[in-house]
Order: C-alpha cells, then structure tokens, then sequence
C-alpha cells in the first residue's frame, strides 16, 4: 500500500469513526495513524509499546478500545497470531487485502498474495449456495529463522 493509500485510510477510518458519533481527536486518532503506518497486522501489545514511546502518552485501555470500535466498524480485521494473540490489520476499503503465513513458534507473520489462490476462492464462492463477504487464509508452520 502506497503512503498516498494509507493516508487515505486514516482519513476513511476517522470518516467513518465520525459519522457513527465518535469524535476526532485523542487516542482515536493517534491509533489510526499508528495502523496506518503498518504494511500487516500488528498485535495490540506491539502497537502499545510503540505508542508507548510517543508524546502524548496513549493508555493502554484506550489503545484496545480504539481497535475494538475500529473491528467493530469492519475498519480492522482481527487475525488470531497465536493462541490469545491477536494482530489487528485495516481493511482496505477497495477490498484489496493480502493472507499471512505465521510462525508457531516466533509469531513472525508474513504477508502474501496470489492471484491463482484468489481465483480458486472465487469459483469455490461461485459454486457454493452461500454468499461469502469475506475470507482470509492463515498457512501456520515455522518460519525459516525458527526451522534453524
């Protein structure tokens, strides 16, 4: 995502924060730009201790409420890291997005895309009576630093 794309979505997400009555400013918006700045899911622990070290000081409590109502608004998407940790991804309003392969053991996720898997998706949605909104494909193994 393009710095102009992720702007973009610190303006959409405080947009939509807005108009469901939340006001701008304060610990809202200093989490938004924090999302924004990242190019994958960052759990809620890392994004406080990265806020820890900014002026002014985000409480924690306010760090996890801010991303409660941003998952809420669908502006987030909650990714299960490992068990009882979570990372925290915006969702790109254009519904581009990308799947993650995590670590068991480090946590380490990265990011991937492929169009043919998208395809599969799409003619497996296409073939089920169901209408799927959504999807994300989480592959969990160990990452190269971790099978050493």
């Amino acid at each position: 995502m393009t710095t102009t794309a992720k702007t973009g979505w610190a303006e959409y997400a405080l947009t939509k924060l807005q108009e469901a009555g939340h006001r701008r400013g304060g610990a809202r918006t200093i989490v938004v730009g924090a999302l924004a700045a990242h190019d994958c899911a960052v759990t809620a622990l890392d994004l406080d201790d990265e806020l820890a070290r900014r002026s002014p000081r985000v409480a924690r409590a306010s760090v996890y409420r801010a991303l409660e109502q941003l998952e809420q608004l669908g502006l987030v998407r909650r990714i299960e890291v490992a068990r009882g940790v979570a990372g925290y991804e915006r969702v790109d309003p254009t519904g581009h997005h990308h799947h993650h392969a995590i670590c068991r053991d480090c946590g380490r996720m990265v990011p991937f895309e492929d169009r043919s898997l998208e395809q599969a998706i799409g003619r497996l949605c296409d073939s089920m009576d169901f209408d799927v909104s959504e999807h994300d494909v989480v592959l969990r193994g160990r990452c190269q630093r971790c099978s050493n």
